[in-house]
């Protein structure tokens, strides 16, 4: 089994590059960067994506292609915290992701689905599970879209998607790919923001949530 944890941004990466006894050197998929580091004796995959929907999702299926479909995919970084009550450091593992992007009701469909695809993309329970160890750890529902949450955007999907509990650009889109190919998937993002009405909050935190979020994912590891 391999463990492919995908991140958008040097940032993301660096703590796992951190904490890693050995790092191979990258190797480029498209416009992906993966390398392989040995944390704790065992060896994963850190890929880099770019950030957003598509290479998110192009990076995750070249992981697959390269790696086999016995892969284990995280999306790990940060996040827009959209729940009231939720907090900058707080880290959500995902239960299910949603497309906040897609709405194709006049066909029927629901909003944030994807037609063809189920409303919602559920975790596994046994998967999920390994991450929810640790204060300031939640469970909850994440959503992704192409844009960068601030206020205005923030309110509008707390009307549409009352239960979410945070926000990222990348997410969703593996989800998406994981279940094409019938691979496990889970999301662990430390909230670096509460989609304030600039970039400047998550500018501020965003090396922090990229340690939290690293920290949940090798502990479970």
């Amino acid at each position: 089994m391999t463990v492919v944890i995908q991140v958008a941004m040097a940032e993301e990466a660096e703590p796992f590059l951190a904490a890693a006894e050995e790092v191979s050197e990258p190797v480029g998929i498209g416009r992906s960067e993966h390398r392989g580091i040995v944390v704790s004796g065992r060896t994963h995959v850190l890929v880099r994506s770019g950030i957003g929907m598509v290479n998110a999702a192009d990076a995750a299926v070249g992981a697959i292609h390269r790696y086999g479909a016995g892969v284990r995919l995280i999306s790990a970084g940060s996040a827009g915290g959209l729940a009231r009550g939720i907090a900058v450091g707080d880290v959500v593992v995902s239960d299910a992701l949603v497309n906040v992007a897609a709405d194709v009701r006049p066909f029927g469909y629901a909003l944030g689905q994807v037609p063809g695809m189920p409303e919602r993309f559920d975790i596994d329970a046994s998967l999920r599970g390994a991450f929810l160890a640790g204060p300031g750890v939640r469970e909850g529902a994440i959503g992704s879209g192409e844009a960068f949450v601030t206020a205005a955007l923030a309110e509008r999907l707390r009307e549409d998607f009352p239960d979410l509990l945070a926000v990222d650009m990348e997410s969703a889109a593996i989800a998406q790919v994981a279940y094409n190919h019938g691979v496990p998937f889970v999301s662990v993002r430390a909230v670096s923001d509460l989609c304030a009405p600039d970039g400047s909050e998550f500018l501020t935190h965003i090396d922090d949530a990229a340690e939290r979020s690293a920290r949940v994912v090798l502990a479970a590891l």
